[in-house]
């Protein structure tokens, strides 16, 4: 700060140091001046200047050091009291501009607030003729025809149910219901419903469930497992998915296991960052890094924390990890 003080009163300090100079020229040059009784003068003025300046400093610096330490945010309780007409000016601006934000980011927060009350009313009245096309493909006897129509059907059905609980995501802790619930029901009610995908891709499944009771939210559950199938469904081939359940260490573990291509070992921190698809096969465009981001956002929520062990060309698996039961007393206060 010291530094800066001298930086900003420098024109200052050199109009001082001029004009004693210029003061003391003038007096060499005039001999009817006498030169010692000047530098007397000019000695006693440069310390009486010294000690303005030293007193000067504590007191301009003052405002500008509590600026300094303030927080950078919209609460003016903590702005310094101004004293000098220059600092009433910057008090002043700082409050009109705070002011100014303050409007700008609640009427950006509405139109937010708006937009996703829209999006979310849009998604839930696409549902109606989603849910109407589905019977009206049940109808169809064309069974190659039915089948693709059901594969696209499936496709918009998951991605409006992604971006559904993508919205929903940020007030997830007002949406939760914690319970005892049956995971083998939840696990076949998502296998149900991407059959049709499964049947395409040649893909069965081996259920190995010594596990079948775990306490946690349905639906965001169902998410979850939602979520881990359809990544392993994607990428795999003619081949079957071992979903596993057993219990290690006290915790309910969850194990979702593909024969699938694999993700690289560059990858796999990366895997679960928003917008993250791939490096090995980047031009994916089928692929949206939302789902595996969502997932580990709301298994945080759960209290459940996700492994993945991958290698490319051998497969993937997706470890679940439910907390232990004495955890359980967190999750049932909320």
């Amino acid at each position: 700060m010291i530094r800066k003080y001298l930086a900003e009163r420098l024109s200052w300090i050199t109009f001082f140091t001029f004009l004693h100079l210029f003061i003391i020229l003038v007096a060499y040059l005039d001999s009817a001046i006498p030169v010692k009784p000047i530098m007397y003068i000019v000695f006693l003025s440069l310390i009486m200047f010294c000690i303005f300046l030293i007193f000067r400093y504590k007191k301009e610096t003052h405002y500008f050091k509590l600026l300094e330490a303030r927080e950078d945010n919209l609460d003016l309780s903590n702005l310094a009291e101004a004293d000098s007409p220059f600092e009433r000016i910057i008090e002043c601006s700082i409050m009109n501009q705070t002011e100014l934000l303050k409007q700008t980011a609640e009427k950006s927060q509405m139109t937010l607030e708006q937009e996703k009350d829209e999006l979310l009313s849009w998604i839930h009245e696409v549902k109606t003729p989603l849910t109407a096309m589905h019977l009206m493909i049940d109808r169809l006897d064309d069974g190659m025809l039915k089948s693709h129509l059901t594969y696209e059907w499936l496709r918009i059905h998951l991605l409006l149910d992604q971006q559904l609980h993508q919205r929903r995501m940020p007030f997830i802790e007002n949406d939760l219901y914690m319970e005892n619930m049956n995971l083998e029901t939840i696990i076949f009610d998502e296998i149900k419903t991407l059959q049709s995908w499964c049947i395409q891709k040649g893909i069965g499944f081996d259920m190995q469930l010594e596990v079948t009771e775990v306490l946690s939210d349905a639906k965001w559950l169902a998410f979850i497992i939602r979520q881990l199938l359809t990544n392993s469904i994607k990428y795999s081939e003619n081949t079957d998915i071992l979903i596993k359940s057993y219990i290690h260490d006290e915790q309910t573990i969850l194990q979702v296991k593909d024969c699938g291509r694999g993700i690289e070992s560059k990858d796999l921190s990366r895997i679960f960052d928003k917008g993250f698809t791939s490096t090995t096969n980047h031009r994916d465009s089928a692929a949206t890094g939302m789902g595996l981001y969502l997932t580990k956002k709301a298994a945080k929520s759960l209290f459940l924390s996700i492994d993945v062990l991958s290698k490319p060309g051998v497969g993937t698996t997706m470890t679940l990890r439910f907390p232990k039961r004495n955890d359980f007393v967190n999750i049932t206060s909320m």
